[in-house]
């Protein structure tokens, strides 16, 4: 009997501990609120402020390196114009960035992390699903990664589409704008783990139903305390944060 009443009560606590931790806490683009959005420095922020997950954007270039970026142009963050995928990797290494930082390659951000937080790579180019797979594939094999530590994402559902052709087993997001129950029967067809909506997107109500239908709710991009404390209430499973200690 008193073993029993201990082991409800260990029970009890546990639960209690494990709603207290609320939504896991994603850095967007690293943590784009203090550093250079998607460079290593921002990467490295993130991890000093303890997420749970760094999000990071990516694109191939024209001599065929998954580079980190976030827009198709160059212009707003560097000294430079033009698009990304234009660049050589030779040329694009002289570009500079706002901080003095540089553009960095996906394989950089891996070796840097060394599997100390998961990463959600999303694809913001097209026709690069297979070298995403090969990528994540070979660092998924070493000591400091596991293949449960990645997950891909995009708004490009044809994209992930060819992701899951070459890896069916791989963790995947389905990013939306919209209303996020329209992305269900995707999110279904894909074998999806989350779908990913804009905060502003998200009630009580729809967030009830896309758990119902089996996916979890990992929501962007959130920097307002008080906005993470009612999508807590509502039930999220992942805030994406320029700002991620400010989530905790």
């Amino acid at each position: 009997m008193k073993r029993s009443l201990i082991l409800i009560l260990f029970c009890t606590l546990m639960s209690c501990e494990s709603k207290s931790e609320g939504p896991l806490i994603i850095g967007h683009r690293g943590a784009m609120g203090y550093e250079t959005e998607n460079t290593l420095a921002s990467v490295e922020k993130a991890l000093s402020l303890g997420v749970d997950m760094i999000e990071i954007d990516v694109f191939q270039i024209s001599s065929g390196e998954i580079v980190v970026f976030h827009d198709e142009r160059v212009d707003r963050l560097s000294n430079s114009a033009g698009l990304i995928k234009e660049y050589n990797i030779f040329d694009l290494k002289k570009l500079i960035l706002d901080g003095g930082h540089q553009i960095p390659m996906l394989q950089d951000v891996l070796k840097l992390m060394k599997g100390r937080a998961a990463l959600n790579i999303e694809l913001k180019d097209t026709q690069i699903a297979d070298n995403i797979h090969q990528i994540v594939s070979g660092y998924s094999q070493k000591p400091e990664w596991s293949e449960e530590q990645f997950i891909v994402s995009s708004f490009d559902w044809e994209e992930l589409r060819a992701y899951r052709g070459y890896s069916p087993q791989g963790r995947i997001a389905v990013l939306t704008e919209g209303d996020p129950l329209e992305a269900i029967p995707v999110a279904k067809e894909l074998g999806a783990e989350a779908i990913n909506p804009h905060f502003t997107q998200l009630n009580a109500g729809n967030v009830a139903k896309l758990h119902e239908a089996g996916f979890k709710v990992y929501t962007w991009t959130v920097n307002d305390p008080a906005d993470y404390q009612k999508l807590k209430e509502m039930g999220v499973d992942g805030v994406f944060s320029d700002y991620p200690d400010r989530m905790k």
